[in-house]
């Protein structure tokens, strides 16, 4: 019996030791976009600054992804290999490991993608400089933008959303899935022209509804 209790434990600690491997996995390509988040958010302007350089290249994240399915299959082929089952039966007899690990590597991506990152970026946002409580109070007199932004990812609203509020006096910024941004401006201070012609929507191009 206690031989048998010895079995299941260390077949669960395998099985969270893959649970935890596949988030690893997972999360990794996010790398770029949530420390670029912490930093804008702590004030690190350096730090931001050469972190920007990575999200404005737009096929850098796509590439990343791949690397995190590659690394779940290089990880893969080694615990094969150490268990001599590198081959089409043994892929056959691993299967579930082999469904565990890649399934766990997909959610986390998509968990990144469609809760945590989309999440970040609206906490993110911080009010522009120079506003005052008599300003926010006088929300009747704000006008509302809605701008569509061709990005890679929602791993990238928070660079929109930094350099929307870097260089125009807007109220208010809201990302909502996939690629909505809802503005919230002084028409005195700023327009929707002014903001639709960022230096950063020229390497992502913006539409405004």
């Amino acid at each position: 019996m206690r031989q048998q209790e010895k079995y299941c434990c260390v077949k669960k600690n395998k099985k969270s030791t893959l649970i935890s491997s596949g988030i690893l996995l997972g999360t990794l390509p996010h790398f770029f976009c949530v420390a670029f988040i912490l930093f804008s958010i702590i004030g690190a302007a350096t730090a931001s600054a050469f972190l920007k350089k990575f999200l404005l290249i737009p096929g850098f994240f796509s590439f990343l992804v791949i690397i995190s399915l590659l690394l779940a299959t290089i990880f893969s082929a080694i615990y094969l290999k150490r268990n001599e089952c590198l081959c089409v039966s043994g892929i056959k007899n691993k299967w579930k490991y082999l469904s565990l690990l890649y399934s766990t590597t997909i959610l986390a991506n998509l968990l990144m993608f469609f809760v945590v990152l989309p999440a970040l970026a609206n906490v993110n946002f911080r009010k522009a400089p120079g506003e005052n409580a008599e300003t926010q109070s006088q929300e009747s007199q704000l006008s509302e933008l809605t701008l569509n932004v061709q990005m890679p990812c929602s791993g990238h609203a928070s660079l929109i959303i930094n350099e929307i509020k870097k260089n125009c006096d807007v109220q208010t910024i809201v990302f909502s899935m996939p690629d909505t941004f809802n503005i919230k401006y002084d028409p005195k201070k700023t327009s929707p022209e002014k903001i639709a012609s960022l230096e950063i929507f020229k390497t992502y191009e913006a539409t405004i509804n």
